[in-house]
């Protein structure tokens, strides 16, 4: 199960997956970008489900993840990749709306489906947990301080459940990655995009978690541009 796998960071995970032989469960809120993934994928529709959920709506991970276990019957790996952020906006001015919506979606669900999925993956023998924080959650900027809480939330979230669920074959990991270049990030001359990460390094450190020796889990994996995308274009 892929969230936030219309585009971008989660479409990219969704790809390497099926590639590797998964069948898919993608979710998110757009019908034609999920169905663009799926064509992508190169999957028949029985192999692949597609969920249109909001993650904000307090029943939309209990709805999303009902709806995997009716079509396969089993969860082994669940990546959290769905996020929201609005401009960077100062405290004193951030909506109500858009800080509830940050704490649901970047936060709440994450949690949700991830209690879900440790149930039945306990039941399974095993599985894999993958969250999507940032590096937000380490250094942020103005403008950011609740969506750097709910990833700093996640990391924490990540490694307490690690250290309750890994005595049961459960991996939970979290992915820390810096500026990626994907249409979250409007045009700015400030950063070079030719600098900054791509959906598909990330993808490669979701792969390198599930695909890791039993024995070993990679609780937290940081993930940065070689080089600095936020100093100026030479003129």
């Amino acid at each position: 199960m892929v969230t936030g796998a219309g585009r971008g960071i989660g479409r990219a995970i969704a790809l390497v997956l099926a590639r590797e032989g998964y069948s898919l469960c993608i979710a998110a809120r757009t019908r034609e970008e999920l169905e663009q993934t799926r064509k992508m994928t190169g999957l028949s529709p029985e192999r692949s489900l597609i969920v249109l959920v909001d993650l904000a709506d307090p029943e939309g991970p209990e709805n999303l993840f009902n709806a995997a276990l009716e079509c396969f019957g089993r969860i082994d790996v669940l990546v959290n990749n769905a996020g929201f952020a609005p401009p960077r906006t100062p405290l004193e001015r951030l909506s109500a709306a858009d800080q509830d919506r940050m704490l649901a979606v970047n936060l709440r669900a994450p949690i949700a489906l991830a209690r879900m999925a440790a149930v039945r993956m306990a039941r399974q023998g095993g599985g894999a947990i993958v969250n999507i924080a940032s590096a937000a959650a380490r250094t942020t900027a103005p403008g950011e301080a609740v969506y750097a809480a709910t990833k700093a939330g996640l990391v924490a979230f990540t490694r307490a459940s690690f250290a309750e669920l890994r005595e049961r074959e459960i991996k939970v990991s979290v992915i820390v990655p810096g500026l990626v270049d994907t249409p979250l990030i409007p045009a700015n001359k400030r950063l070079n995009r030719g600098l900054m990460l791509s959906a598909e390094d990330v993808a490669a450190a979701v792969m390198h978690v599930v695909k890791s020796p039993p024995h070993v889990c990679p609780v937290e994996i940081a993930v940065e541009p070689q080089r600095n995308p936020e100093r100026a274009r030479p003129a």
